[in-house]
Parts: C-alpha cells; structure tokens; sequence
C-alpha cells in the first residue's frame, strides 16, 4: 500500500475508496442537499449525477406516487435529522422506499423496495455537523411479500422473512418507544411547575423545562453541577438538601422555602418563595442515581397572603382605635353638653368628621392623603371663597390624616360657631410649609380675620382638649392658640417622620 501521509495523498485514496466500494453510500449537507455518491449507490438507484448532486435530497427522491410514499419519506427524514442533531449515528432496520426504473418498453415505473440504512454524522474539529453519511442496503430479497427479480429457495424465503419480520418488529417497538419518549419529554418541557433532572452525586443537569430555566434566569446550566450552575446557593442549605436525598434515598419536601436567585445576569440577588420536592431516582439494582426536582413558584401567592395578615392587623389596630376616639368623643360630648339635643348635634358631627376622614383615606386605599384634601373636605361646608389655602402638596400617612382631619374639624366648627364663619364677611387663612428637610417637619397656620371680637375663654372645651391631645399626643406635635382681637390664630408644628418622633 502506498504511503498516505500527504494530505492529497490522502484525500485522493479516501475518494478512490469511497468510489470504489460495493456499499451504497451517500453524503448530504446538513440541509439535507445532495453533496455526493458512489457507484454502488448510482446501481441501486439510477440516479444521474448531474441530475440530482445539489438537489434536497426528497425532491430527486420522493418515494413515488404511492399512498405510504409521505410516510416513507418521513422515516428517512426522521432519521437523518436525528443524527445530524443529536450528532450520534442513528439506524432504519427497514424502511419501504420506492425508486424508479426503466422497464423494457422504455417507460419509467417506480418499484416498491425494502431498505436497511445507518445515517452518521460528519463532524469537524468544532463538533459541528459538517456532513451526513447515508449507507444503504437494499434487502427486498429478505422478504417474502415482495417478488425479487431472480427467485429464491424456499429456506432462503423462511429465513429471510423471519430476520425482516424481526427486524421490523424491533424498529416498529424502537418507534413507539421513542414517540412516547418525545411525548413525556415534551409534556415535561411545557409543564407550568419548574422541573429538572440531577444526575450523579454532583447533581449534574440532565435536563430542564422552561419555567425552570425562567426561575434560574435563562441560564446556560446543562451539564454542569448545580454548584457551578447556581453557586448563589451556597448557606442557603439546598446543596445539603439534595445531598441527604443522594445518600439516603428519602425524598425531601420544601413547603414555601426561601431561596435568594440571581434571575437577571450580573444582576442582584432576589427572594423566591418555593414549593418543591426532591425525588430519588434509581436504577435497575436499586442504587440512586440522581434526583428528580419538582415544584411551583408561589412568591406572588406568599407576598399576598402577607399583605393580608398585614391588612387585618393594621385593621384591626384602626378599629381599635377608631372605637377608641369614639368612645372618647362620645365621654367628652356628653362633659360638655348637658342638654341632650346638643349633645346629639355635636357629637353627630364630630363622628361624621371622622367618618369623612375615613372616606378620604379609603379612596387611596388607606394609603394617605394630601394636606390640601383634608383641608378642603373638613371646610367645604362654608365655601370656598371664604376659605383661602395657600401651600405646596404634602403627602400625610393614614394616621396624621386622621388626627388632622380632627383637628381641623374641631377649628371650623368653632369658627361657625364663635369666629370668622360665624358672620358673611369672615374669612380664614391657611397657610403652610415644609422645614428642616432631613427631619420634616409640617408648620401650618389657621388665622381667622373680619368675625366677632374674640377674648379668651375662661375654660377649655372639649373643642380645645381634643386639639392639644391629637397635636400633643398622636401627633408629638405642638400647637400656640392665640386669641387675637381680630380673630384666633393657631399655629401647628407636626413632625412627619414618625419614627424619628417616637
């Protein structure tokens, strides 16, 4: 044998080899395109080189006008796109294929025949498919249902029927199998729970679903060890988790465990609330060979239902509360008011303040309320051109808002009923702002202008006791009643960071 070091060399007796052998062969490109064949393949088939080379390989070969020809082609084109991707050789026993052929008469018929093919991969030094390899065997002469040109013995046609029948029940169960195959992997695949398969002690991913991959941020984890694919993990017990479950072979269950992801890359750590259960898998001798992970993202369901119990507990802190100053109202009302009737009256509308107070609070969902909204809505009653209101927006928390609105309630009713609402030509004058930025503090003015001369009382009403208690008391504020000639003048301080006041 001449030396083949060369590389032309080489290529020229790979070329010689491959022309010269009795075995039909067949290269196509991975798109299925007829790139070559030899001359054993030109004999089974007929084919004319400059006919069919560059041509896809279904359209120079179709399988004639039969009713099993689609199906045919589709056992064929199964076959070679599984191993151009997967990249591992893959076999038809049988497969039926009709191929044209010249009778005597100079016509063109198709004839039914029965191959045996092996489809391999060409790779090049990157593991990419470069090529694939079609060997065919033409074994019409194994079955006794199809007539061969030359007759066979009577034993030949026994065994040979016997090997195709074999052959094609071993394809026929591969088949079923792997359809079912195909129909576990993609219900797996499209599962709404995230789902994924550990292999090994180092529980390597064999495979994952999509709502796996979008829990874990779309990253590239196949292959690798859940510590290398997920090492945020790490203290957070879940390594440890699956381990127990390798070693012992007991399944574990996480009911709403808490795992910090990186779910954007480079981007922070977030908290996940999962159910899930670790299952062992096991062998044919019993051993575990890796974990089978399943379960369900229920963030979203955990955060609500913690903003639930937070809800009733701050609603019940406010009943709690409410019932407390209506309670207090209701003590103090009945100190100040001897006559029934009055009673009535005022304590009626000190609960309908709250109530409205309430109502402001409601339409933002308890979650505030502006200064000029309490104000506007405690006022209305008197008209808005009696009323002038002069300040930038500030945003109050539930509880200043319900202590204000009080408040407020508290100095327009003593204005109607002793000051500047008490005649048509009063007015009141409201203004306010923000100091001391980094501890806010809210400094509002109620002055009174063109009512009765007003004096000092001689005693604190119920009116004055419930001003200084919400200012003093709920508020950690400070309030200056001035009695001027001219009309009351209060003056309020509220710190508004409430923390900072406590």
């Amino acid at each position: 044998m001449n030396d083949t070091t060369q590389s032309s060399d080489l290529t020229v007796n790979l070329g010689a080899a491959f022309e010269a052998s009795p075995n039909p062969y067949l290269l196509l490109t991975p798109d299925l395109r007829i790139a070559e064949f030899n001359q054993a393949y030109v004999d089974v088939t007929g084919a004319r080189r400059s006919e069919v080379i560059g041509q896809l390989l279904f359209a120079a070969f179709d399988s004639g006008p039969g009713t099993e020809a689609p199906e045919n082609v589709r056992q064929v084109r199964a076959s070679l796109e599984k191993a151009r991707d997967t990249r591992q050789r893959d076999h038809l026993a049988v497969v039926r294929y009709s191929m044209p052929k010249t009778l005597p008469d100079g016509s063109e018929a198709f004839v039914e025949r029965i191959w045996s093919a092996t489809h391999t991969p060409i790779l090049n030094d990157a593991g990419e498919v470069v090529l694939l390899l079609q060997h065919t065997m033409d074994v019409t002469d194994l079955s006794p249902n199809i007539q061969p040109d030359e007759p066979t013995t009577a034993l030949d046609a026994i065994i040979g029927g016997s090997v195709l029948r074999r052959a094609q029940s071993v394809q026929e169960d591969n088949r079923r199998l792997e359809t079912e195959r195909n129909r576990l992997v993609e219900m797996f695949m499209q599962a709404p729970g995230f789902v994924a398969i550990l292999s090994g002690p180092e529980h390597r991913f064999q495979m994952h679903n999509d709502a796996y991959s979008q829990l874990i941020g779309h990253r590239d984890i196949a292959g690798k060890s859940l510590r290398d694919a997920l090492p945020e993990l790490e203290g957070q017990g879940f390594y440890e988790f699956l381990d127990e479950v390798f070693a012992t072979g007991e399944p574990y269950e996480g009911r709403e465990s808490v795992a910090q992801l990186q779910r954007t890359p480079d981007g922070p750590l977030e908290t996940v609330y999962l159910n899930f259960i670790y299952q062992p898998i096991r062998d044919g001798a019993g051993a575990v060979v890796g974990i089978f992970v399943q379960g369900h993202e229920i963030t979203d369901n955990v955060l609500a239902a913690q903003r639930q119990k937070l809800m009733i507990d701050e609603l019940n802190h406010r009943v709690k509360n409410t019932l407390a100053t209506v309670q207090s109202i209701a003590i103090q009302t009945a100190r100040s008011n001897t006559d029934p009737a009055g009673f009535a009256e005022t304590f009626q509308s000190r609960i309908m303040a709250l109530s409205h107070t309430h109502n402001l609070l409601t339409q933002s969902h308890w979650e505030g309320a502006d200064l000029r909204a309490i104000l506007e809505h405690e006022t209305e009653a008197y008209g808005h051109t009696r009323i002038s209101l002069n300040g930038p927006p500030v945003s109050l928390e539930p509880a200043i808002v319900l202590s204000l609105g009080m408040i407020f309630h508290e100095l327009a009713t003593n204005a109607a009923k002793y000051g500047a609402l008490h005649t048509p030509e009063g007015r009141i004058l409201i203004d306010w702002a923000l100091a001391d930025q980094r501890a806010p503090k809210l400094k509002l003015s109620w002055r009174e202008m063109g009512g009765p001369k007003v004096t000092a009382p001689d005693r604190r009403g119920f009116g004055s006791r419930l001003i200084e208690r919400n200012i003093r008391h709920d508020l950690a504020g400070e309030i200056d009643l001035v009695y001027a000639p001219d009309g009351l003048i209060a003056e309020l301080t509220v710190p508004l960071d409430r923390t900072a006041s406590r």
